[in-house]
């Protein structure tokens, strides 16, 4: 069988095109975490070493798409950002939840 042939085989697969979603949603986030921490010019152990855990814990946050909002907001609060979650139907958006900017 050549590679091709694999390929096509793949791709008939029921199931495929929401696998290969789920897959693209978890490599954007996992790039966007690590975009982020860099741009801030922190290593993992910088980063860890802020929020309290091992650079272990932020190596599997970073590659994960199971994260929880207080993971995620405490990640990025670390880097002097803040985290904002709204839902989007249409022109409406409605926020979930909004910063505490005090």
């Amino acid at each position: 069988m050549s590679l091709k042939q694999w390929e096509d085989k793949i791709l008939e697969t029921p199931g495929v095109n929401e696998r290969v979603r789920e897959i693209e949603d978890e490599l954007r986030l996992a790039a966007g975490l690590t975009a982020l921490r860099e741009t801030a010019g922190l290593s993992q152990r910088e980063l860890a070493k802020r929020i309290g855990v091992s650079q272990p814990r932020i190596a599997a946050i970073e590659r994960s798409r199971n994260i929880t909002i207080d993971v995620l907001e405490q990640y990025v609060q670390a880097l002097g950002g803040h985290l904002e979650v709204s839902v989007v139907q249409g022109q409406q958006r409605t926020s979930l939840l909004k910063p505490d900017l005090e």
